[in-house]
């Protein structure tokens, strides 16, 4: 079967933020998720989980360790374990990403405490 956002399991996140996980097992998890206009996820890091980010549309900020990456479509980021990092919409337009997590990061995500 084909999968794409259409048919794949959907869920809502952060300030009207979706996702839809288009790969989902134990080892590897990928999500196409979409953020509206001036919308951020919270930064957090994960303890196991490698990501890769991949903007298929629209621009968007990764925060990485306190770096800000501006990510166009087309471009992608990567993002090893234990890094701090945020994605977050600055623009005024949507942007939809896919994000690649080995191994998944459900439950494997600590929030950054600012101080």
């Amino acid at each position: 079967m084909k999968v794409s956002k259409h048919n794949a399991e959907h869920y809502i996140w952060g300030d009207g933020c979706d996702g839809w996980h288009l790969v989902q097992d134990e080892k590897l998890s990928i999500i196409h998720e979409r953020m509206p206009a001036d919308t951020a996820e919270v930064r957090h890091y994960h303890e196991k989980s490698r990501q890769f980010f991949f903007v298929l549309s629209g621009t968007a900020t990764l925060e990485v360790d306190g770096v800000e990456y501006t990510l166009n479509s087309q471009e992608g980021k990567e993002v090893q374990p234990l890094v701090p990092h945020q994605m977050l919409n600055k623009s005024d337009k949507d942007v939809e990403f896919l994000v690649t997590s080995q191994p998944p990061s459900k439950g494997d995500r600590i929030l950054v405490v600012e101080l």
